[in-house]
Order: C-alpha cells, then sequence, then structure tokens
C-alpha cells in the first residue's frame, strides 16, 4: 500500500474531534488534529453548519483517501441521542460530498484495535494513540478518539490487505 491519508472523525455536537494520519504499510504517523467546538446557545443550524464548514476546510487542505467515524453508541437521552445523530450525520455526509469514502466502526472495536480491550478508559487510548502514532503531542480526549478511529481503519486496509493476498 503506498502512503495514504485517513481522516478519524469522533463526532458530536458540541466537541467534534478530528484526526489526520498518514500511512504507509502496517505504519502511521501523525499529521495534524484537531476539535471543532460550538456553543451550546448557538442554534442548531449555526451548529451544524460549523461542522460541515471545518470538516469541509480540513478535506480541502489534507485531501485524504478515505474517511472514518465513530458509529452511535446507544444514548439513554432520546433528545440527546437525536442532536448528536444530526451533528453525525453532518459529519458522515462530508467526505461524500468530496467523493472520499466513508467507513465506520463501533466504540468497543476501536478500543480494541488501539488499546487491545474492548472497555479501555479514555486515558489508555490516549497514550496508546500517541504510542502508535509516535509522537508526545498532548491529545484532547475528542482528537484521540478520532485518531484511533483513523487507526482503526488502516489496521482494516492491512488485514483486508494480508487477507487477499493469501
Amino acid at each position: 500500500m503506498s502512503e495514504i491519508r485517513i481522516l478519524g472523525i469522533d463526532p458530536g455536537l458540541v466537541n467534534t474531534g478530528w484526526g489526520i494520519i498518514s500511512c504507509a504499510h502496517t505504519s502511521a504517523k501523525l499529521v495534524d488534529c484537531g476539535v471543532i467546538q460550538t456553543k451550546s446557545t448557538n442554534p442548531m443550524t449555526e451548529r451544524l453548519a460549523k461542522i460541515h464548514r471545518e470538516l469541509g476546510a480540513i478535506l480541502e487542505k489534507y485531501e485524504p483517501k478515505a474517511a472514518a467515524i465513530e458509529d452511535t453508541f446507544v444514548n439513554k437521552n432520546p433528545a440527546s441521542a437525536l442532536k448528536l445523530g444530526m451533528a453525525r450525520g453532518v459529519a458522515f455526509a462530508c467526505p461524500g460530498l468530496f467523493n472520499i469514502p466513508c467507513f465506520e466502526y463501533a466504540p468497543n472495536q476501536i478500543k480494541k484495535s488501539v488499546v487491545g480491550a474492548g472497555h479501555a478508559a479514555k486515558e489508555q487510548i490516549q497514550h496508546m494513540v500517541q504510542v502508535i502514532l509516535g509522537t508526545h503531542q498532548p491529545l484532547n480526549e475528542h482528537s484521540a478518539d478520532a485518531l484511533a478511529v483513523a487507526i482503526t481503519h488502516q489496521h482494516h486496509i492491512s488485514l483486508e490487505k494480508m487477507i487477499h493476498s493469501i
């Protein structure tokens, strides 16, 4: 596999984490990451538009070949789940507008891929993302989660390549 860039997205209405990794074979390195923040006092349309605009700018700047997003976990509060679903829908649609395929991964699958256990703590994920990407850059939980999603997709691509070569 030649070097490709993958965008990982940790969707949220208040904080949408994003991370770009560059992959070649089984190695990955951090390109950039951050968090798109919206204010809960702003109208929903403004908040969703901000997520759309900023993810679009990230896609234009870094030109990833694939995107991956964390699948929604079950939420006990129906109103919160619907709002998260709106933010997730915007985040999921953005790569499609750039003709970039977007893949979904369950939270437990992401944790297992990065930490080795499906019920890892946030601190474990942050630490392992730093180790895997060979960076000492401090990562907040949202960008670390987004990078973990991108790493999970890289592992998935590598596994598929191995299976097809057999």
